[in-house]
């Protein structure tokens, strides 16, 4: 049988068939044999072949977003496969989300040919001093070419204007802890009672409250009433629509990236890097570079270099693990 992988809690996979019914598979151990340096080797939005409770065989993937496992350093952690975009959730306070992390699951995104729009969440809670940070990472961001939305999950601010760019997608939801990804679904699907959790006072930090990554279609107009179970496939007209779920994360180590490849992930980097005087120029100390003159003159943000300098230093294994 053939189906899609809707659900994964970690050593269980909820596998939708092609007739809508809905299964709990595990893999075998043979998948672990192929070459497949994965903490997770199947990742929802897979397209699988099963059998008796047991996924045989996964589909050609035709993108995934990917990044360094957190414990296992030479392994990599597959977040989603096959989607049309990632919304990236970032917030600048309550937590804040750092550039390095945003920068990192951009050019992460870039390398394997995702689009990312960024959500800017919790504009309702901005002082003037955040609100004046917001726009000035609004404007760099979009100046390089990504588009951007401001909104509150919690009052429904820009909400609607989020709907149309979710039509006939699967769009795989990301973001650190705390950044109201799970307030954001219960907005835009109606019924899906996702559990929230409030910041941990401590360190203002987001608390983990989605533990597995999960596919859960977005109903057209003409199906929000009646609602069924977000995992159960409709009973007619199956949603073309679909966010992806994924737990949140801290920090975003890239994974199977060689340094002269990284500029090609940076857009505004790799714009001035075609003038440098050598081909292979790292842009770090190189005469003639055009991406450091670029840097001098104000034409590249010195956040943005610094991220590049940060992926261009994974060669040391830890180090990603402080952009958090």
């Amino acid at each position: 049988m053939k189906g899609l992988v809707v659900k994964n809690t970690g050593s269980w996979y909820t596998v939708q068939a092609d007739d809508g019914q809905l299964f709990d598979c595990k893999i075998k151990g043979n998948f672990r044999l192929k070459g497949i340096r994965s903490t997770n080797p199947v990742a929802v939005g897979d397209r699988v072949e099963f059998d008796g409770g047991f996924i045989s065989s996964i589909e050609d993937r035709r993108n995934y977003i990917i990044r360094k496992s957190i414990n296992l350093s030479k392994q990599s952690h597959i977040i989603a496969a096959n989607v049309d975009q990632a919304f990236l959730v970032v917030t600048v306070a309550n937590p804040q989300t750092s550039t390095t992390f945003i920068d990192r699951f951009l050019a992460s995104a870039e390398a394997y040919r995702v689009p990312v729009v960024l959500i800017f969440n919790k504009t309702d809670l901005l002082d003037e001093d955040e609100r004046r940070y917001q726009e000035a990472m609004v404007n760099l961001y979009e100046t390089i070419g990504y588009e951007c939305r401001q909104i509150s999950a919690e009052t429904g601010q820009g909400i609607d204007d989020l709907r149309p760019l979710l039509e006939n997608k699967i769009t795989v939801l990301s973001g650190n802890s705390g950044v109201g990804k799970s307030t954001l679904i219960n907005r835009l699907v109606p019924g899906v009672n996702l559990r929230t959790a409030e910041l941990s006072d401590a360190h203002n930090m987001g608390m983990h409250t989605t533990t597995f990554s999960e596919m859960i279609p977005i109903p057209s107009p003409s199906q929000l009433s009646p609602f069924t179970s977000p995992l159960s496939p409709f009973t007619s007209h199956p949603s073309p629509s679909y966010l992806i779920d994924t737990p949140g994360i801290k920090g975003f180590g890239t994974f199977d990236m060689e340094p002269e490849e990284i500029t090609g992930y940076f857009k505004d980097i790799f714009h001035f890097s075609k003038d440098c005087r050598f081909s292979n120029c790292t842009h770090t100390h190189e005469p003639g570079c055009a991406v450091l003159k670029a840097l001098e003159d104000h034409y590249i943000a010195e956040s943005r270099y610094q991220s590049y300098l940060s992926m261009l230093d994974d060669k040391d294994e830890g180090k990603y693990r402080e952009s958090q």
